[in-house]
């Protein structure tokens, strides 16, 4: 799947624009490292952390006084602090828990055919003897290969519901959350979270379980460092996914464009008392298990002929192996470099820098390299889909980038600062 819940805040929206301590669930249980992270005003300066290649203006990464990053220090405590033995034992208890013995479905995995969801349903079918239902919430424009990985998967011996939105709702959402927001994928993001909690009902299957946490794997708070799952009972629990302080992005926002109730079904939750009566539990599998996505494309090339990008390597990149499916993906990615000053390319360097597979200074030859990389690939499918022609789409492009970011050289723009060497 791509970059799965909490991480839909990049791809969303600006920022919680408070300079603040993380407040943490289990204040006695703090890791001594978490302790005192602040956010650096993104409004103030552009700051990069001295071990990975991610800046102050991803939004809610935290750093400590020596110009780490949140990021950074969780994976230290993850490689060094996280007995994993003992969290695959308290896996082992969960699936016991809700494995079936008729062999029905007893556990939904929100599944793309990417190399991460595969994963995790092989893992729970293979290791943990469970029965997963696997669900889909459709890409707006699918590519080939996405289509062609996800039937492989499928093929491979597993069940699954593939949820589509009306086209034109879907499209329209798309066209007014990039008009507005500069991101066409959060109409996406809606469903992915709300989709599998809505067949969780319809089937009552209580157990959900998603890939990684982003806030913690990517960037953002660590408040929750500690926690196998969500609270998806909780009054907060629509507004942390979408509803940052300072963008009010809950889906109810949207019916002042002309929705009804019906339209925008798939893209709100399923009543909290329908939750209750089922006993809904969402967890992250990323709790149970290092998140290792190069280990996950392995095994799904493997297990489910997966294939990657035929193109070579994604725009704006240098891998080759993640969100595949959707021939609009390259604008989100692109917004997000216009709107932060880090692309897909810093993204995917961070992650790989904190798993010590490659070292800062290749993280940042690979950043200066590629991001920020225009998406040329697909541009008339995406103009096509949004309804829009080039002008317009520049014009969009235009309005969110900042001065702190950006300055204008002639008929050029370019960021007035990017990560170095230390």
């Amino acid at each position: 799947m791509r970059e799965n819940l909490s991480e839909t805040s990049i791809k969303i929206l600006y920022w919680d624009n408070l300079l603040c301590n993380i407040e943490f669930n289990m204040s006695n249980e703090i890791p001594e490292s978490f302790k005192n992270l602040k956010i650096i005003d993104p409004d103030e300066k552009i700051v990069y952390c001295k071990k990975c290649v991610i800046s102050n203006q991803r939004p809610r990464v935290h750093f400590n006084e020596d110009g780490i990053c949140g990021q950074c220090l969780y994976a230290k405590y993850k490689q060094t602090k996280i007995d994993w033995d003992k969290r695959e034992k308290e896996l082992e208890s969960l699936c016991d828990k809700f494995r079936s013995r008729d062999g029905s479905w007893d556990v939904i995995v929100p599944a793309s055919g990417g190399k991460d969801s595969s994963y995790v349903a092989y893992i729970l079918k293979e290791k943990f003897d469970m029965h997963p239902l696997t669900v889909t919430w459709a890409s707006a424009v699918p590519t080939d290969v996405g289509s062609q990985n996800l039937y492989n998967f499928i093929q491979s011996g597993y069940d699954n519901i593939l949820v589509s939105p009306n086209g034109k709702i879907h499209s329209k959402l798309s066209k007014l959350t990039f008009t507005e927001y500069g991101e066409n994928f959060l109409p996406f993001s809606y469903g992915q979270v709300h989709v599998p909690l809505h067949i969780a009902v319809k089937f009552k299957i209580p157990l959900i379980m998603y890939g990684e946490n982003g806030e913690l794997e990517y960037g953002g708070s660590l408040k929750n460092y500690n926690k196998p799952q969500l609270d998806v009972f909780g009054h907060d629990y629509v507004l942390e996914k979408f509803a940052p302080s300072s963008n009010p992005t809950d889906p109810n926002r949207w019916q002042n464009n002309g929705f009804s109730d019906k339209d925008l079904v798939f893209y709100m939750p399923p009543p909290v008392q329908d939750l209750k009566d089922v006993g809904i539990q969402e967890h992250y599998y990323s709790y149970y298990e290092d998140w290792t996505p190069e280990k996950h494309y392995e095994i799904a090339k493997k297990h489910f002929k997966f294939l990657p990008n035929p193109a070579g390597r994604s725009e704006g990149t240098y891998t080759d192996f993640a969100s595949l499916d959707d021939k609009t993906d390259g604008f989100h990615y692109y917004l997000m470099f216009i709107k932060f000053g880090i692309g897909r390319a810093t993204s995917d360097a961070a992650h790989q820098i904190r798993q010590n597979m490659i070292t800062r200074d290749e993280g940042v030859d690979l950043v200066l390299k590629y991001d920020g990389e225009y998406p040329s690939f697909y541009e008339k499918e995406f103009l096509n889909y949004m309804k829009m022609d080039k002008t317009v789409l520049n014009q969009i492009i235009d309005k969110f980038r900042r001065s702190l970011i950006w300055k204008k050289d002639g008929e050029n723009w370019n960021l007035r600062q990017q990560v170095s060497k230390l």
